[in-house]
């Protein structure tokens, strides 16, 4: 038997949790449907017991060991990592499971930054957050961009190999938001408004580059970025400021702050990736694979 073709994939969260999701909808085997509610209710569990939430039975050396089976290769396995909350606790996060796509055998990887592993070439495949590629390769222009299918045309190619194939749907949008008693009868927090504002903008100090991608240069003519300040919520400070960028599900609790929630700017979604330079054909039979269950699936591929 030929050996599983590696695929990277976040260690924990939503980006990982869609990864099993959109594995799981594009095969018949009803086993990753268990694998896929297996690995995301053991994560959930375990993001509980890091932040304290709930007691754990045992310690974080037992549960590894009653959670992974690595005899078995269609079997989730975790490890523990360190995590960055205060006092570094130690946190149980997936490690690899072997799946089967048809006749294609894939090897899901667990890393911390599966879209770096692609820019270094460990892996040709990967799972990762859109953000991320934003963040870090997506040129800044005048005009800004709104969906994951314009994020190739802004990638330069000198820069990086890795290209982004699709999205997974598992969508939060990036949208911007104002204080409501600011608004004028009839108009709305959008792209246009921005164009014609002066003034500060409260965003998250890490989203700096990915909403100046965004927005494009131009909207932000005459605009200055401002942080919420040390342990104040992002909604609160957006409504402090007046106008902010938040990565928002339902806009609920900004409606609580007085806030009106505006245009969604760009869906923080996770994305299938690939580098382009990897042509082995064992990454095509992953792709054509995925392919082949698009329209069951509503892949982008």
């Amino acid at each position: 038997m030929t050996d599983p073709i590696p695929v990277a994939v976040p260690r924990k969260g939503r980006p990982l949790e869609a990864v099993l999701e959109r594995i799981a909808a594009v095969s018949d085997d009803d086993r990753l449907d268990r694998l896929a509610d297996s690995v995301s209710n053991t994560l959930r569990y375990e993001k509980a017991v890091t932040k304290g939430a709930v007691d754990a039975d045992g310690g974080p050396y037992e549960r590894l060991a009653e959670y992974s089976d690595p005899e078995t290769p269609a079997e989730p396995e975790f490890t523990l990592l360190r995590d960055d909350r205060s006092g570094k606790p130690r946190r149980i996060v997936f490690d690899a499971a072997t799946v089967d796509l048809g006749d294609v055998r894939v090897k899901l990887v667990g890393r911390e930054e599966p879209f770096r592993a692609l820019r270094t070439h460990e892996f040709a495949l990967g799972f990762d957050s859109a953000d991320l590629v934003l963040e870090e390769v997506v040129g800044i222009r005048a005009a800004g961009l709104g969906n994951i299918s314009d994020i190739n045309d802004r990638i330069d190619p000198v820069d990086t190999d890795v290209r982004v194939v699709t999205g997974l749907g598992d969508t939060v949008y990036h949208t911007l938001m104002g204080r409501e008693d600011d608004r004028a009868p009839g108009a709305a927090f959008d792209r246009e408004y921005l164009a014609d504002y002066e003034g500060p903008l409260c965003i998250s100090p890490r989203y700096e580059r990915l909403v100046t991608a965004v927005l494009g240069t131009d909207a932000l003519d005459g605009v200055e970025f401002v942080y919420p300040d040390a342990n104040e919520e992002e909604e609160a400070a957006i409504a402090r400021v007046g106008l902010g960028v938040y990565l928002t599900v339902t806009g609920s609790t900004a409606r609580e702050h007085g806030l009106s929630v505006g245009e969604h700017l760009f869906p923080s979604e996770t994305v299938l990736m690939r580098n382009a330079a990897e042509t082995d054909e064992s990454v095509s039979r992953v792709l054509r694979a995925l392919e082949r269950e698009a329209a069951d699936s509503e892949i982008r591929v």
